[in-house]
């Protein structure tokens, strides 16, 4: 895939929507493309926060370590982002990410994603949309959880 594809993947990323192709040409050009085999570890649970992963094409797992051993929490797809609440907060990368298959992914640097965030507001504003959704998703998932623990009277 050349860079033309892969400014119009990014062009179908929420985050990247409102983006001129310029835009989205840089964010290419700043980037890293990376392919990933099945089950090769895209980033571990753990590890320093370096940079956030757009998945261009292909899928990925999200696990996160528990003391019963590893839970699958999400598979993502094409035009989702992994990795970019570590970037913005510095805290260690909170699950493990591996591919599902073979998987093409943007790699972009912290340096480089916090770039965005300061200097492109539709990007930034798109971002806090994406985080608030996880979390409704998130909020959703645990009040459910909670009723099914809770004693039937």
């Amino acid at each position: 895939m050349g860079i033309g594809r892969d400014v119009d993947a990014l062009a179908a990323v929420p985050l990247f929507r409102d983006m001129s192709d310029a835009q989205r040409k840089l964010v290419c050009f700043t980037s890293e493309r990376l392919v990933f085999r099945a089950g090769q570890v895209m980033f571990r649970q753990g590890e320093v926060s370096d940079s956030a992963y757009v998945i261009l094409d292909g899928a990925a797992d999200v696990t996160i370590a528990t003391p019963n051993g590893p839970v699958k929490v999400a598979t993502i797809g094409p035009q989702a982002i992994v990795g970019e609440m570590g970037v913005i907060t510095g805290a260690a990368r909170s699950a493990t990410v591996t591919a599902a298959g073979e998987t093409a992914a943007l790699r972009i640097a912290r340096e480089g994603f916090v770039s965005l965030v300061e200097g492109f507001p539709a990007f930034s504003l798109a971002l806090v949309r994406e985080l608030a959704v996880r979390l409704e998703n998130t909020n959703r998932v645990l009040a459910a959880m909670n009723s099914a623990r809770a004693p039937a009277e």
